[in-house]
């Protein structure tokens, strides 16, 4: 054994921080793999590292040499037998708020494509029913349609809805920042405070929301009116200053 250096004994903030992250990062691993098979093959790894700490320690030539070699192609096995794990905590992390914080400027440029093509069809009266996709998939309802998968801008959503073109009739459903398919067929809603009230669009907008998470933008043909839907409930006559605020509460959550 060598003797120890003095810079070895220095512990500083740095090296607290970075002990810290990486008891947090083990920590969570942990929790990951409890009550699953791989927790097993977790204790395997431990006993391996033991011996490695103690082969590296004593200088076991041989030990050392086996534990390098193995260590070559382990990463590799670790990750394969892993990846179920490895899969969900990259889930958990993208869910994170804190994470959520570095794809806020994507979603925000998003939000301002649909609010700046809502507004531009308000203005010249373009009936339209846009959905927007959550939690719950709209599958089903996607297949009534025709498939796009095109990037969502607000020159699209207005060509989209543009009177007397193909697809201008239905609605158009938005995952992320793709319009997934246009002109598709949704439910109507089937409370009786809505039947006397409103076409079939702003039905069929209502409809939808009270079947999944979904939101739905709706534009009159006849008055440009913007109403937006959710929960199964309608919110009327949304001026136009107060469209992305009231969108952004809906989309975290608050009545």
């Amino acid at each position: 054994m060598g003797l120890f250096h003095i810079g070895f004994l220095k512990f500083g903030i740095i090296d607290l921080i970075d002990v810290a992250i990486v008891a947090f990062l083990f920590y969570r691993f942990l929790i990951l793999v409890k009550g699953t098979r791989s927790i097993q093959i977790l204790f395997g790894v431990f006993v391996l590292i033991l011996f490695s700490f103690v082969a590296f320690w004593f200088q076991l030539e041989g030990l050392k040499w086996m534990i390098s070699n193995i260590a070559t192609v382990g990463i590799i096995v670790l990750v394969i037998v892993f990846q179920p794990e490895l899969r969900k905590a990259l889930a958990q992390f993208g869910h994170n708020k804190l994470f959520r914080l570095f794809i806020r400027y994507e979603k925000q440029k998003i939000l301002d494509e649909l609010i700046k093509g809502s507004i531009k069809l308000s203005e010249l009266k373009y009936g339209a029913l846009i959905v927007l996709e959550r939690e719950i998939g709209l599958k089903n309802f996607i297949e009534t349609g025709k498939s796009l998968n095109a990037q969502l801008s607000s020159e699209m959503l207005l060509t989209l809805f543009t009177p007397y073109t193909p697809l201008h009739d239905g609605a158009a459903i938005i995952r992320g920042e793709t319009i997934v398919a246009a002109a598709c067929t949704l439910p109507l809603t089937q409370k009786r405070e809505y039947d006397t009230l409103f076409g079939m669009r702003h039905k069929a907008g209502i409809g939808i929301t009270e079947d999944s998470d979904a939101i739905s933008l709706i534009v009159s043909e006849e008055t440009g009116e913007i109403s937006i839907a959710s929960n199964g409930f309608l919110i009327r006559g949304v001026e136009k200053e107060k469209l992305r605020e009231i969108l952004i509460k809906i989309l975290e959550g608050n009545k």
